[in-house]
C-alpha cells in the first residue's frame, strides 16, 4: 500500500514532467518569413514594411503568442525582383522551415515565389495592393486590386475635372501593364480616350523621353503606375522638372513616398485603403505603437505598412480558429476570420481577396494626404472564381 506521503511525490512528479512538457512546446518558436525588397525597386518601402511587422510580432507576444507559441520573424531580401524571390522562399521554405509567408512584393517576386510556396505548401498572405487575378491555393491578399483602386481617381477627373483624355505611363512588368490595362478599359468604357501609352524596365530611372511624349499629346490628365518607391520618385521628380501641370493620378503611390517628394508630390491624386489621418481608435493604435516602439526612426504608415500589420492579427486568428498549425487547415480559416484593424475590418473571404474601404487622396503641401472621399467596402471582384 502507498504511503499519502509517496502518492503526493508521485503526482509532484507528474505534474512536473507534464509542465515542462508544456514548457518545452511553448518555448518552440512560430516562425514566419517576411521577404521584402530591402534592395532595389521597393527599397523605399520596405522599412516600414518591417517595422510593421515587428510591431505585430511584439504586440502578439506580449499577448501570449499564437497558441502559445512566441512569433520570431525570419526577414529575407528578395531585391525586388523574380531571381531574389526565388532565393529568398527557397531559403525561408525549405531551410527556415517557416510556418506561413506574410510579405508586401513586387508582383514579379510574387510570381517567381508562388511555385516555391506550393512545393513548400506553406499559407502564404500577400499584402501589397496589385495587379489582380493572381490565384493559388496557398495564397489570400488583403492588398487592393484595380477593380476597388481606379475608379476614385479616374471619376474625379473626369466627373470633377472634366478630363477627357489621358496618357497612361508605366513599369514594364505585370503590376505596371495589368494595372493600366485595366485603367485603359474602364477610361474607354466612361467615354474617355487614352491618347499615349508609354513604359520603363522595372528598374529604369531615366523618363525623359516618356516626358517629352507627354508633352507633344497634352493630355488633359497624367496617369502612372509604376514599381515601387524608387521609379514613381524619378518619374514625378521629372514631370515636374518638366513644367507639366495637368492632373496627375499615381496609382502606385503610397504615403510615405510621396512624403519623400516634398513639394514634387503636392497636388497628386490617389486612392489608397490606407491613410494616416484615418481617425479610428485601431489607426491611432497603430500609429501609436510605431512612434513607441521605433521612437524618431519610425517610418511614416502607409499603403504597405498598413496591410503588412493587419495581416499577423489575420494568420493568427486563422491558426487559433483552426486549432492547430495544419497548413491545409490554416488556409481554410483564412478566408473565415476578421481582423477590425488601421483600415477597419478587413476579412480575406472574397475569392481570397478581401472588399476593402477606398479613399480618393491627395497631396497637401504639408506632405499630409487630404481625404476627398471614402468608398466603403468596395467589392474586389472575380478575382479567382476557380480556385479550389
Amino acid at each position: 500500500m502507498k504511503t499519502p506521503h509517496r502518492s503526493i511525490l508521485i503526482q509532484l512528479s507528474l505534474l512536473a514532467a507534464l509542465t515542462g512538457a508544456a514548457g518545452a512546446q511553448a518555448a518552440e518558436p512560430l516562425r514566419i518569413g517576411v521577404p521584402v525588397g530591402l534592395s532595389g525597386a521597393n527599397s523605399v518601402v520596405a522599412p516600414g514594411v518591417v517595422q510593421a511587422s515587428q510591431l505585430a510580432a511584439d504586440e502578439i507576444n506580449a499577448a501570449g503568442g499564437i497558441l502559445g507559441r512566441q512569433v520570431v520573424l525570419e526577414i529575407a531580401d528578395d531585391a525586388s525582383g523574380a531571381v531574389g524571390a526565388q532565393k529568398a522562399y527557397d531559403t525561408l521554405v525549405f531551410q527556415k522551415k517557416v510556418n506561413a509567408i506574410i510579405a508586401m512584393e513586387t508582383s514579379a517576386a510574387r510570381n517567381a515565389a508562388l511555385p516555391i510556396v506550393s512545393r513548400g505548401k506553406v499559407p502564404y498572405i500577400y499584402t501589397s495592393f496589385y495587379e489582380g487575378r493572381s490565384c493559388n491555393r496557398w495564397m489570400h491578399v488583403n492588398g487592393w486590386v484595380p477593380e476597388q483602386q481606379v475608379a476614385p481617381v479616374m471619376d474625379h477627373f473626369m466627373k470633377e475635372r472634366g478630363a477627357k483624355t489621358f496618357f497612361l505611363v508605366g513599369s514594364d512588368y505585370a503590376f505596371g501593364r495589368g494595372m493600366l490595362k485595366f485603367t485603359r478599359e474602364y477610361i474607354e468604357k466612361q467615354g474617355g480616350r487614352v491618347v499615349g501609352e508609354e513604359y520603363l524596365p522595372i528598374d529604369g530611372s531615366d523618363w525623359t523621353p516618356v516626358v517629352s511624349k507627354i508633352r507633344s499629346a497634352n493630355p488633359d490628365a497624367l496617369i502612372s503606375s509604376t514599381a515601387g518607391g524608387g521609379p514613381n520618385v524619378s518619374l514625378a521628380k521629372q514631370v515636374k522638372a518638366a513644367g507639366l501641370t495637368m492632373p496627375y493620378g499615381n496609382l502606385a503611390i503610397d504615403e510615405a513616398t510621396a512624403k519623400t517628394m516634398g513639394d514634387t508630390a503636392v497636388g497628386m491624386y490617389l486612392s489608397a485603403s490606407y491613410l494616416t489621418s484615418i481617425d479610428t481608435p485601431q489607426n491611432h493604435k497603430f500609429l501609436e505603437g510605431l512612434k513607441a516602439k521605433f521612437g524618431a526612426d519610425a517610418k511614416t504608415a502607409n499603403e504597405f505598412s498598413g496591410p503588412q500589420y493587419e495581416a499577423f492579427f489575420l494568420y493568427k486568428a486563422a491558426v487559433e480558429k483552426a486549432g492547430s498549425l495544419d497548413p491545409q487547415k490554416v488556409v481554410q480559416a483564412l478566408s473565415e476570420v476578421s481582423f477590425d484593424g488601421p483600415r477597419g475590418p478587413v476579412k480575406m473571404d472574397r475569392q481570397r481577396h478581401a472588399a476593402l474601404t477606398m479613399r480618393l487622396g491627395q497631396v497637401q503641401p504639408d506632405g499630409s494626404i487630404k481625404i476627398l472621399q471614402t468608398f466603403n467596402q468596395v467589392d474586389p471582384g472575380a478575382q479567382c472564381p476557380d480556385l479550389k
